[in-house]
């Protein structure tokens, strides 16, 4: 098991390497919307514990 997850991480980095040094624009626009939808999970669930709060 530990060889089948240890090629699966390696491939994933090939993978990402690979798309990053054929395509960097559009992997800068996947990093930015990633970044973006995280940053937006934080500000609902911030919205919502200050709306919990609030009563």
């Amino acid at each position: 098991m530990k060889l089948v997850k240890r090629i699966v991480i390696v491939a994933v980095i090939a993978f990402a390497a690979f798309y990053l040094i054929t395509r960097p624009q559009d992997a800068a626009a996947a990093v930015q919307g990633a970044v973006g939808a995280v940053w937006g999970a934080g500000v609902a669930i911030a919205e919502f514990f200050t709306t919990l709060a609030a009563g």
